[in-house]
């Protein structure tokens, strides 16, 4: 296991330098002058071309595209992201500070969308073409084709206004995380059911659910020890890539219900061309994929005991 982590650490090196290479490159292919942007922000007016030369002087705009990478890249290593054209606070600190924000919002999420789809798959697989089965096929089918922020409009004209049960958007109390982390958990329910429910119909036609169907075990111990347990293989691995795509796709659900986390940041510095904010976020955002995607790799050796991580 160790010598697998190593290797896998290894392996995540160029990974997360090209990430790197490629966010700080498209920004700065980004049109527009960051520091004529900050100084007509600042000033309320057009700035003059002296006050535009001292501006990109200061934030060393003019230097060779590959010293401003390499100057950048030495800060990200240590953790410095730079300082925000927008707010002039660094910009590791404001996304660590929003971060665990987002992340209340999509784990509830993704945490009530596993506690659905996962009973309502298994069900549908072991009750094949039952109505249990045709039940999660419009749940299914309902949860996929309904925008996000539909929804979202949704649940706040049913609990918050019809209701007024919930608050309709800010933070404060758990009351106001109840309806951004349902938008976010419907989105994954529909993906997490059929999938959990095509995996139990393949893993329970294999011969070691017959066999144990044979010796005598009993429903319950054969679809929940061992055909649900072979078949959250490939459903980790969606839940992972889910979990990751909650975290840095917020943005919608944390503007429409003012939610302070790390997507409404990042919009309002895209509206803004606060370029290191950008940078950091697509090189912190890819550093959680990345960590995300390991911690998916680790766990399949946990469900499954045959797979050999240190081979």
């Amino acid at each position: 296991m160790t010598r697998y982590l190593l290797r896998r650490l290894c392996y995540l090196v160029p990974v997360w330098l090209g990430i790197s290479f490629v966010a700080f490159g498209l920004a700065n292919l980004t049109p527009g002058d960051p520091a004529r942007l900050m100084l007509q922000r600042d000033l309320g007016r057009q700035p003059t071309a002296e006050e535009v030369r001292q501006t990109r002087d200061e934030l060393r705009l003019d230097a060779p595209f590959a010293v401003r990478y390499a100057r950048w890249l030495g800060g990200a290593v240590t953790g410095d992201l730079g300082t925000s054209y927008r707010t002039g606070e660094p910009v590791a600190r404001a996304l660590l500070e929003r971060f665990p924000r987002t992340l209340q919002i999509a784990a509830l999420g993704l945490a009530g969308a596993i506690l659905v789809a996962l009973p309502l798959g298994m069900m549908a697989a072991v009750w094949r073409n039952s109505p249990v089965d045709h039940l999660s096929r419009v749940v299914a089918l309902f949860s996929a084709a309904m925008p996000s922020y539909w929804v979202a409009y949704l649940l706040i004209l049913a609990f918050a206004v019809r209701l007024q049960v919930l608050p309709v958007a800010g933070q404060g109390t758990w009351r106001h995380l109840v309806l951004p982390s349902l938008t976010l958990g419907l989105a994954s329910t529909a993906t997490l059911m059929r999938l959990t429910r095509s995996e139990m119909l393949n893993v329970l036609g294999q011969d070691f659910i017959r066999t144990g169907r044979a010796k005598g075990l009993s429903p319950r111990a054969v679809n929940l020890r061992h055909a649900l347990r072979n078949a959250l293989i490939p459903v980790t691995t969606v839940v992972g890539l889910r979990f990751a795509g909650l975290l840095g796709g917020a943005v919608i659900v944390e503007t429409i219900f003012a939610w302070p986390g790390i997507g409404k940041y990042v919009l309002d510095s895209i509206f803004d061309r606060d370029y290191p904010v950008i940078q950091g976020f697509v090189v912190f955002m890819g550093s959680v994929f990345l960590l995300i995607n390991l911690i998916v790799d680790v766990s399949y050796g946990l469900l499954d005991p045959r797979i050999r991580l240190a081979r």
